[in-house]
């Protein structure tokens, strides 16, 4: 009879240590009796587990945090690059309009006119509401053939009684001839100041380069509008890219 008894204890302790706890029998117990000591070895082991988790996500976050700020100034600094970046690229390729900025002097020297080809050239002139000039074309229109040089003349007045600053911005109609209009010397994206009643003649030179002819896209191409608009130089004010409206 004493022995199922001594038994049934064990079976139990058993039981509870395999979930948080271990039974321990000590030899100076007298029988039946056992101590219970916490199962201690796997909670300091999980403590460790969970604060080195702990320690690598908050590495990882201040990494994710890191990239996110230097992507966030990388685009702020991209932004305020963004619009003399695409206008330096739109007078360097013709898109949107844009005259090509700059000229080969080898070419200009050695191109060939493609006198089989004349092209009507019609000048435009607009002013921005803010702005007090009058501004318009000495002519409104003149005739070339790819490959020469062409010279046109814009004249501009202040009929104000203040001295006014001004800056234009220009485009190319149709666009994609903008990239076979070449100025060599023009007044647009320059500071123009003109006093009370003041007037002056501002000078284009330019030449249509002769690939113009060999483009299929230009093939029904005969006339080519440039226009010049003029806004008041103020500060903050933002010229249009080429090609685009301004609103």
């Amino acid at each position: 009879m004493l022995l199922p008894v001594l038994l049934r204890p064990s079976r139990c302790c058993a039981r509870v240590s395999g979930i948080l706890t271990q039974c321990v029998r000590t030899p100076s117990s007298p029988a039946g009796h056992f101590l219970l000591r916490p199962h201690s070895r796997g909670l300091k082991g999980g403590g460790r587990k969970s604060q080195s988790q702990e320690e690598r996500w908050r590495s990882r976050n201040k990494t994710v945090l890191t990239y996110i700020a230097a992507a966030g100034v990388g685009m702020i600094g991209l932004t305020y690059a963004s619009v003399p970046l695409y206008r330096l690229y739109c007078q360097a390729s013709g898109l949107g309009g844009a005259a090509v900025a700059g000229h080969n002097t080898e070419q200009v020297e050695t191109m060939e006119p493609v006198k089989g080809r004349v092209l009507k050239i019609s000048f435009n002139a607009d002013t921005h509401a803010s702005m007090q000039w009058n501004f318009r074309p000495q002519q409104s229109e003149i005739f070339v053939v790819p490959g020469e040089t062409a010279l046109a003349f814009y004249r501009a007045k202040n009929p104000t009684n203040k001295p006014i600053i001004g800056i234009s911005t220009y485009n190319v109609v149709p666009f994609d001839a903008g990239q076979y209009f070449n100025k060599i010397q023009c007044f647009c994206f320059e500071e123009q100041r003109l006093n009370p009643h003041e007037e002056v003649d501002m000078p284009v030179f330019f030449y249509i380069d002769p690939e113009f002819d060999e483009d299929p896209r230009m093939a029904r191409v005969d006339t080519i509008t440039l226009s010049y608009t003029f806004f008041e130089a103020k500060e903050g004010q933002k010229l249009p890219l080429p090609g685009y409206s301004y609103n």
